[in-house]
């Protein structure tokens, strides 16, 4: 037996740790958190300062009992769980439960995997941060008292089955309001006027703009007209230098952002593959808000800078956080070894990799160093002015590796203002006009959110943590509050005026406007909870309240206040405005009326209903029952028109017969779908409904069927209703109603009967949600 047992929260860190030590050391993993509150109503005990109850999850209890085993047979225990706050809460549930003692257990923290790292750590070891740990337990117990507390009310005032969370409903205000931002936004045009020009050579072509934008087309028009016999000339060239520095290294956010411009990962996805390199040993730990570098990382950059590129492109930066909260102790995410300007492996890893040393390294590289002339046009018939500016890169510095992506909500016609490089120019030459158009340009929108613009938006807020950017945007989406999805834009018509063969001729062109790609919409439940919440608990989605929370909970990491205290004072008046809001708030409802229906002469109106946002014609009050039907995908209570609203009655309708049974399409709960023979397929989102063929129903049908018959693993000879199913989590057992979970490391092939009914025994039942309980003081 090893004298040494040392305890991390991850088997795949556990397996690269276990290579650097020798034989006197267990390396085992505890799976992640090994115990969590209770679900039940005493899990918080309010008035007994904020007092826990835990329990092991039945599917923890193994690994629990296997780690007090071989902590009992340990001469040391090393708890070696994250740096951050939650790691440190890892290690003191692991201390607590394991029943561990002060004098033989250890804590150690490191932020990468390496064998010195690794080996350092052994030699400084730590006790237990309980101010760390208080913060998280602070962070753990508001986000329940909110959560458990605030999803009753929506419950009996909104709609069944909602939740709310504290940092989560923040996150869909901003996307709300954003919303109701582009639907309030009128669009504005004006006309852009861009000309090419050549030298009297009449060789090279060079691009010019005029600064100003023309209201009016008559404006435009006339300014072309009197361009007509004028002459160009160069009336002042100006050439400065500029100089571009590098970003600093990788954030946790700043690396979320990136990734979703260049990679195109979505926020949880980055994550996912961050850790999976960090746990393998390839870069420093991805939860940090830091973006400091250590001593040896800045001498290892330098040496491999100097080797790969020359001693010119080096130049030694130390970056400092701005966030108050950041702690300088921990680093900025970068690769472990400088000298792997790549990795082997997975492709998404390997980019990803690639794009964390891309940044470090440029971190500590040259600017980039150009020159850039400015040549101010004179128009002969005119006091207006063009401008022509072109760039001369004199020096690529740190751009021989990396470039900072642009903004991604940035104007695309804005990309090609600027030539690459200009003709040589002379003051006072003259200029040959080869082509100008005015072009009819708009006002656009704010930007709908990105999951990377989300992220960098909640940060600027000062709204959650490193490690809560991406539960929370998973979150939103997984309530049905948030969708991410692309969307097609709508064509739209605009102006075009051009000089052409000695005159101004006039054309109207078309462009699509308003595509979204992988943007953030909020649903119609998503809208009425925000306007609820807006209404009965403004103070609890406030930002600088949201902001305020998170200094507080460093506060209480840095040891400056006490966690109890931090509850207290947030919780009365909270729990206050609960009890209020169940007793006289009036039901939500968002309803709104469009009109009259033209074929019975009644109201048509649109609201959320108990399964969704739905249309209605007719009352409550009529003597005939009134008629309903579901919005489709993407309608919004807010927009949707009295044309749009009737066209959703015309559902469901009979596309034929498949196998002598009829095919109905209609809109329910969940979406647009097939119905046949008592059995429901769900229409896919890239076809209406409204237009779908004969055709198109019996193929949804039959691929529906192929991926049932394909989902099904085995089915058990001893109960047909007894099978192993693959899941979008991987395989389960579905055993009658109830689904069970497969113990980890078991092999599928090796699972009998017997074992089916074990675990669905063994499995927690569903309970009812609570989450505080508040004990009757003794008289």
């Amino acid at each position: 037996m090893a004298k040494n047992l040392l305890i991390v929260e991850s088997p795949a860190k556990a397996k690269t740790i276990e290579g650097y030590l020798g034989k006197d050391f267990l390396v085992k993993s505890s799976y992640g958190h090994i115990r969590d509150l209770v679900k039940t109503d005493d899990a918080i005990d309010v008035e007994n300062k904020f007092k826990q109850k835990y329990e092991v999850p039945s599917d923890k209890k193994a690994v629990v009992s296997e780690l007090k085993k071989l902590a009992k047979d340990a001469e040391t225990v090393w708890l070696a769980s994250d740096e951050d706050r939650e790691g440190e809460a890892i290690s003191w549930h692991l201390y607590e439960t394991l029943k561990l003692k002060d004098e033989n257990t250890k804590r150690i923290v490191f932020h990468e995997i390496t064998k010195p790292a690794i080996l350092k750590a052994i030699e400084e070891p730590r006790r237990i941060d309980e101010n760390l740990v208080h913060a998280q337990q602070a962070r753990r117990v508001l986000d329940r008292l909110v959560g458990f507390e605030l999803s009753p009310v929506l419950w009996k005032k909104v709609k069944p089955s909602l939740s709310a969370g504290r940092v989560q409903s923040v996150a869909v205000r901003l996307i709300v309001e954003r919303e109701r931002e582009i639907i309030a936004f009128k669009p504005d045009s004006a006309f852009r006027v861009i000309a090419h020009f050549t030298t009297d050579t009449g060789k090279e072509l060079f691009k010019a703009e005029l600064p100003k934008r023309f209201k009016k087309k008559e404006e435009a028009t006339q300014f072309l007209k009197d361009c007509l016999e004028a002459g160009f000339e160069v009336e002042k060239l100006e050439k400065k230098p500029g100089k571009k520095n590098p970003a600093a290294p990788f954030t946790t956010s700043t690396l979320q952002q990136e990734a979703s411009l260049k990679l195109g990962f979505s926020v949880g996805r980055t994550m996912h593959l961050a850790q999976r390199l960090y746990e393998a040993g390839r870069i420093t730990y991805m939860r940090t808000d830091s973006v400091n570098l250590s001593q040896s990382a800045l001498n290892a950059a330098e040496e491999e800078i100097v080797k790969a590129y020359g001693e010119n492109y080096h130049k030694r930066r130390q970056y400092k956080t701005k966030s108050s909260g950041a702690q300088e102790a921990h680093e900025a995410i970068r690769p472990t070894y400088f000298s792997q300007h790549t990795i082997s492996g997975d492709r998404s890893e390997k980019r990803l990799y690639e794009l964390i040393w891309k940044r470090a390294i440029a971190s500590q590289m040259s600017e980039a160093t150009f020159e850039k002339t400015t040549a101010k046009i004179a128009v002969s018939t005119r006091e207006e002015r063009l401008n022509a500016t072109g760039e001369i890169l004199k020096f690529d510095g740190f751009l021989k590796v990396y470039l900072e992506t642009a903004d991604i909500d940035q104007d695309p016609s804005e990309k090609d203002s600027e030539n690459k490089l200009l003709p040589p120019l002379n003051e006072g030459q003259k200029l040959l006009l080869r082509d100008m158009t005015a072009r009819e340009r708009f006002t656009r929108p704010p930007a709908r959110y990105a999951e990377a613009s989300l992220v960098k938006k909640l940060e600027e807020l000062g709204i959650g943590r490193p490690s809560t950017y991406a539960p929370t945007i998973s979150t939103i989406q997984n309530r049905g509050y948030v969708e991410k999805e692309s969307r097609d834009g709508t064509p739209r018509e605009y102006v075009v005026l051009k000089i052409d063969e000695g005159e101004v001729t006039e054309k109207k062109d078309t462009e699509i406007t308003g595509t979204e790609r992988n943007r953030l919409f909020p649903t119609n439940i998503g809208m009425l909870v925000n306007d609820f919440l807006m209404e009965h608990f403004e103070g609890i989605i406030d930002y600088n309240f949201t902001a305020n929370v998170e200094k507080e909970f460093d506060e209480i990491a840095q040891g400056q206040k006490a966690w109890e205290e931090m509850l207290e004072n947030f919780y009365g008046p909270f729990h206050k405005g609960v009890k209020d809001t169940l007793e006289n708030a009036e039901r939500a409802s968002n309803e709104r009326v469009l009109g009259t229906d033209p074929k019975s002469g009644k109201p048509v109106s649109v609201r959320v209903g108990r399964f969704g946002p739905l249309a209605q014609i007719g009352s409550q009050d009529d003597e005939e029952k009134p008629k309903y039907a579901s919005l489709r995908h993407g309608q919004m209570i807010e927009t949707i028109t009295l044309e749009d609203a009737l066209e959703l009655f015309k559902l469901p309708r009979s596309v034929g017969e498949y196998e002598d049974k009829e095919m109905t399409v209609a809109i329910g709960r969940y979406g647009p779908y097939v119905r046949h023979n008592n059995a429901f397929f769900s229409i896919p989102k890239e076809l209406d409904p409204m237009e779908l063929t004969h055709a198109q129903a019996i193929e949804i049908i039959e691929e529906k069927r192929k991926k049932d018959r394909e989902k099904i693993i085995r089915v058990f000879d001893e109960n047909p209703d007894a099978r192993i199913e693959n899941g979008r989590w991987g395989p389960f057992i579905r055993f009658g109603k109830q689904n069970v979970k497969i113990p980890k490391g078991t092999e599928v092939e090796s699972i009998t009967y017997e074992d089916v009914v074990k675990w669905a025994e063994e499995a927690p039942q569903k309970k009812k949600r609570g989450g505080t309980t508040t004990k009757k003081k003794k008289k």
